[in-house]
């Protein structure tokens, strides 16, 4: 991206950002996972990153936060990377309509979640890590250190102990798709790790520069390491476009107009193919389990900008 036009955007950002900062969001921080109750609802902080390493962040753009479901992108990744398209025997594609942590569709539909990014999916995806690694958490670190080009990324203890002392909703869609043969390992085993990818902290920067393999064709820049291949990273951008966001993925598609993963502890991130990719944290969602402020960033700055992908 030229100089010229990073610095048009950074501008932009900046009043955007100053601008959605008045406003007071409607919605509470996450509290079914107690420890992620403790954030701090004024936390507010958002950074671009382009694909040549330019950056900017503003507000509390490097206050690490649990980045929940955002991890699951990661682990997508990770596994369609290794495993290629027979992951998709196992979870399907199509948006849910449901909330992230529903039994009832799953049911429905015979233990095939419906996407990756719903609990149930990202705990398929999670079973199929397991059987890639030896030492899967440190495995799962170590990749997630190679795109963010940072080996100091690491996890939340306390927040991962409290994901397990409140593991029920999980433990049940897992042991309910382990019923029709869907899951292959310990289900005690499957919820440790997911949860520890759950609690790896992270803040908008490194989120953003984590991303940027996904904004280009599945090559990390800085690296100039392959995590995908061109068709790969398309069909994660496309899944992220449909599905990112729960039961509000169309209406993040319609106000945004980018691919984008959220998660309950307040980030929100999305890239623009072959340009940039940009991480918002504020802790306060809506009743999907979104960042309410930072929904209302990315809306403005897409539309001040008119940098989307329609």
């Amino acid at each position: 991206m030229m100089v010229e036009k990073f610095e048009y955007l950074s501008k932009i950002l900046m009043e955007t950002f100053e601008e959605v900062g008045q406003k007071n969001p409607l919605g509470e921080v996450a509290d079914y996972i107690p420890e992620l109750s403790k954030a701090d609802p004024e936390c507010f902080g958002v950074s671009l990153v382009d694909l040549s390493g330019k950056s900017v962040g503003y507000g509390d753009f490097e206050k690490k936060f649990s980045i929940q479901s955002i991890t699951k992108v990661f682990s997508l990744s990770l596994c369609l990377g290794h495993f290629g398209e027979k992951i998709f025997k196992r979870v399907n594609r199509e948006p849910s309509g449901n909330p992230f942590n529903s039994l009832v569709q799953l049911e429905k539909e015979n233990g095939i979640p419906r996407n990756p990014f719903i609990n149930a999916g990202a705990l398929v995806i999670s079973d199929m890590l397991l059987d890639i690694f030896d030492d899967p958490k440190q495995g799962y670190l170590d990749f997630l250190q190679d795109i963010s080009n940072n080996d100091n990324l690491s996890y939340n203890p306390k927040i991962f102990t409290s994901e397990k002392e409140n593991k029920e909703r999980n433990a049940a869609l897992a042991y309910f798709m382990k019923s029709y043969g869907n899951i292959n390992n310990d289900v005690d085993r499957l919820l440790d790790f997911y949860f520890f990818q759950c609690a790896i902290e992270m803040n908008t920067m490194e989120l953003a520069l984590a991303f940027r393999f996904l904004a280009n064709h599945g090559l990390v820049p800085h690296s100039k390491n392959r995590v995908l291949t061109a068709s790969q990273a398309k069909r994660i951008n496309a899944l992220m476009l449909t599905c990112g966001f729960y039961d509000e993925a169309g209406d993040f598609s319609y106000r945004v107009g980018l691919p984008g993963k959220s998660g309950v502890g307040g980030g929100v991130v999305a890239i623009l193919p072959q340009n940039f990719s940009i991480c918002s944290y504020s802790p306060v969602l809506n009743k999907q389990g979104n960042s309410t402020k930072s929904i209302q960033l990315l809306e403005m700055f897409t539309s001040n900008s008119g940098e989307s992908i329609f």
